[in-house]
């Protein structure tokens, strides 16, 4: 299981950072991959309202934003975000990303296809302010509120019983050169993350595996993310994954209303890395002698027709043969 740690602050382990750091560390003790996106090392343009990503459901600017940012929040199953405030609201860098993600909310709300995640990805603030006003993080509050429901994630701080915001906090060491505070702070992450990664531990976990993930793994795993919701961490890999997904089976998954744009395909090494060496069951379909040997993993291997460089006709006939499949393996678990 995956979280993405998204530090927004300008300053270079701050105390929004700090609070991101702790957080991590505690989410890897227990197993999980993470990810610590330091925002203020990225240069990524900010939005120009040209409406293309509601026209088209992809952003006009050309840079490296889908690929480096868009992949992670597809791949997280939670996503936290770590800021401090600036004129009650987010630092620059950050907030043009979040701008950018007008295109996952246009392929959300305008084309209707939904990232198979989005029924159970969860996300979470951690924040810092200098000042003691009431109304200190509202800003910051409702800009994380709609930035998550674009990502697909929800955001369980809208009741603000799981997120962790510190006021008159300012200097750089803030927490860390009060040892009352800092025990306190400290604590208050570990209590965070114990309610939040918990439930996420006892997931059974299933990988399909194919070639290049970047058709028929891909697909199999959008139908049984969205099929079986929480219940499963699902993960898809290849043996010799390929650069870039198959469009036409985003096409087709898309007819669904499934949204697998921005996946990126990964080796099964490294989605095995994610597991922390658990993986209940492995369904193949064309790895062939190059899927892994796993002690006490299931597999199941089926028989499909690799869809790379066939007509939608016949990626629409794969794509309707693996749902039926994924719906029988699951109705069988």
């Amino acid at each position: 299981m995956f979280i993405l740690g998204l530090s927004s602050s300008p300053r270079i382990k701050g105390n929004s950072d700090y609070l991101l750091s702790l957080f991590l560390k505690q989410a890897e003790k227990r197993g999980f991959e993470t990810a610590h996106i330091q925002v203020a090392k990225t240069d990524y343009a900010p939005c120009i309202g040209c409406g293309h990503c509601e026209k088209k459901g992809v952003c006009s600017i050309k840079d490296s934003l889908a690929d480096d940012i868009f992949s992670l929040f597809r791949r997280a199953d939670l996503i936290v975000l770590a800021t401090p405030v600036y004129f009650y609201g987010i630092p620059a860098r950050m907030k043009a990303i979040i701008d950018r993600s007008q295109t996952l909310w246009s392929r959300k709300y305008i084309f209707n296809i939904n990232d198979p995640k989005s029924s159970y990805r969860k996300a979470v603030l951690l924040s810092t302010g200098a000042t003691k006003g009431d109304n200190l993080f509202d800003g910051i509050r409702l800009t994380a509120r709609y930035f998550f429901d674009a990502l697909g994630a929800q955001f369980l701080g809208a009741q603000f019983s799981d997120e962790l915001c510190y006021p008159n906090v300012d200097e750089r060491g803030a927490f860390s050169s009060n040892p009352e505070l800092d025990s306190k702070v400290q604590s208050d992450v570990e209590k965070l993350v114990e309610k939040l990664l918990t439930p996420m531990q006892n997931r059974k976990t299933i990988m399909f595996a194919c070639r290049e993930n970047a058709g028929r793994s891909q697909m199999a795993a959008a139908f049984a993310r969205d099929i079986a919701g929480s219940t499963y961490d699902v993960l898809s890999a290849g043996s010799t994954p390929a650069k870039a997904i198959n469009p036409v089976a985003v096409e087709v998954m898309a007819e669904k209303g499934l949204d697998i744009a921005f996946n990126i395909p990964c080796s099964i090494e490294d989605a095995l890395k994610s597991t922390g060496g658990k993986l209940d069951m492995m369904v193949t379909m064309g790895c062939g002698e190059n899927c892994p040997f796993i002690p006490g993993c299931k597999v199941v291997d089926w028989q499909l027709p690799d869809p790379s460089g066939q007509s939608i006709e016949n990626v629409r006939k794969i794509r309707d043969e693996i749902l039926i499949k994924v719906q029988e393996l699951l109705q069988e678990k």
